[in-house]
């Protein structure tokens, strides 16, 4: 048994000053009040958070980051950028940069990532040997960080609303609903990896693929973009007279098990409707405000009964706090008003809200029978000196991280990881031999 001393710790909102964390294999066990760390017990000073969930990654994209401002731009021609990375990744290469990448996440804080992952196939179709190749390399890339994944094995059928693919899609697509369950929902659970599925866009499933992907999935995670961008919401009515919101209640595919990314373009009804089905939605501050996608309504799905989650998509920055704090800077722009989202609210869909997101219900907690998921927080930083420890989302930055435990063992610590050593020189490394 492993013994970890908090000075402060949040537990199901509540700041305790002094806890004693008892963990075996991995699980906590129990959860006391100290005053004092006892004998052998390791000190986790500053505040104490449970594990970060990233609920929405696109590991590839982030070999895109201080490259695509040049020319300023739009969503659409940053897409463009995507395309010509995705071209040059082959397994082996993805696993170099998958595992720097979540070793970027672990450093931050993170515990539990969802890899949204559509990067299947060989450049322009085909097939691997290994017809999973690509999700396998993701798969030993988080085991490798020392953080869990739920790997969101993505259904991608077209080029947009009645469109082919393009060249550069071809890699994306198993070429039908029934392909793409035969491929990905062979997949089963395993330890530190749960296997979920997701629709990537009304634009890129059909209708009648929708509703067979949505009957297919039985329980497991479900994700899809959502009104992302204006263009996708005029395509879909123009195509179904309906928005995507509505498109996926009609098609069966809201409900509790799945979680709506982005949301920014949302009518009354559309939250009326993600609310109603407690459908969640997780929100990707940084790279909406990066991708000048938009501001969601966040507090009206809160509000509608959608729960919020966060995730960092492009990986324009790795940082769970500040997508937290960006969240409710969010509102406050596009409202005017103050205090939309409390400390709570944004702890909330940072921890526990994003674990249920990528079906891990119980973790995201301290408390006995989750994982044993912890991060450290300094309270003494340039950033963070002076907070009271119930406000330190708003302050702290990933640079005040000093220690993360995960499944109950050290993986970071003062911007460190354990196995990997130095991440900075790991992520230099395999972005240079991915654009040289």
């Amino acid at each position: 048994m492993t013994t970890y001393w908090c000075e402060h710790a949040l537990q199901r909102s509540t700041l305790t000053h002094g806890a004693l964390v008892e963990v075996d294999e991995g699980r906590i066990t129990e959860v006391h009040a100290a005053d004092t760390p006892p004998a052998g017990a390791r000190v986790l000073r500053g505040l104490v958070f449970p594990g970060f969930a990233n609920v929405h990654s696109h590991a590839f994209h982030r070999a895109l980051r201080g490259r695509t401002h040049h020319d300023g731009g739009t969503f659409w021609t940053w897409r463009q950028a995507m395309y010509r990375l995705a071209s040059r990744l082959d397994p082996d290469g993805y696993l170099r940069l998958a595992t720097a990448v979540y070793a970027e996440m672990a450093v931050a804080g993170v515990t539990v990532v969802g890899e949204f992952h559509y990067l299947h196939h060989p450049p322009g179709g085909g097939r691997y040997a290994e017809p999973d190749a690509m999700g396998e390399a993701l798969r030993e890339a988080a085991l490798a960080a020392g953080i869990r994944l739920t790997l969101l094995d993505t259904c991608y059928l077209t080029g947009g609303i009645d469109a082919p693919l393009s060249p550069e899609q071809q890699r994306f697509s198993d070429g039908s609903v029934a392909a793409w369950a035969e491929r990905a929902l062979s997949a089963h659970d395993r330890p530190g990896v749960r296997a979920g599925a997701a629709i990537h866009s009304v634009r890129a499933v059909p209708a009648a693929g929708i509703a067979e992907l949505a009957s297919d999935v039985d329980g497991r995670p479900l994700h899809v973009h959502v009104s992302e961008q204006p263009a996708e919401n005029e395509a879909c009515l123009a195509a179904y007279g309906r928005t995507p919101v509505q498109l996926l209640a009609d098609c069966g595919a809201l409900g509790r098990d799945t979680t709506a990314v982005h949301a920014t373009h949302l009518t009354a009804t559309d939250v009326e409707l993600l609310g109603s089905s407690h459908t969640a939605a997780c929100f990707c501050p940084t790279t909406e405000a990066d991708l000048a996608d938009g501001i969601g309504p966040a507090r009206e799905l809160l509000d509608a009964g959608a729960p919020l989650s966060l995730g960092s998509d492009q990986h324009a920055v790795v940082d769970p706090l500040v997508e937290a704090r960006s969240l409710e800077y969010g509102e406050r722009l596009r409202t005017g008003q103050r205090g939309r989202l409390s400390p709570d609210d944004l702890v909330t869909a940072l921890t526990s809200a994003g674990n249920a997101a990528l079906g891990w219900p119980h973790a995201g907690r301290i408390e006995p029978g989750a994982p044993a998921d912890l991060v450290a927080v300094r309270l003494d930083s340039l950033r963070t000196a002076g907070c009271h420890p119930s406000q330190v989302v708003y302050a702290a930055t990933a640079a005040d991280v000093h220690t993360v435990v995960s499944n109950g063992t050290v993986v970071a610590a003062d911007g460190h990881h354990e196995r990997l050593g130095d991440v900075g020189r790991l992520l230099h490394d395999a972005i240079e031999e991915l654009w040289t």
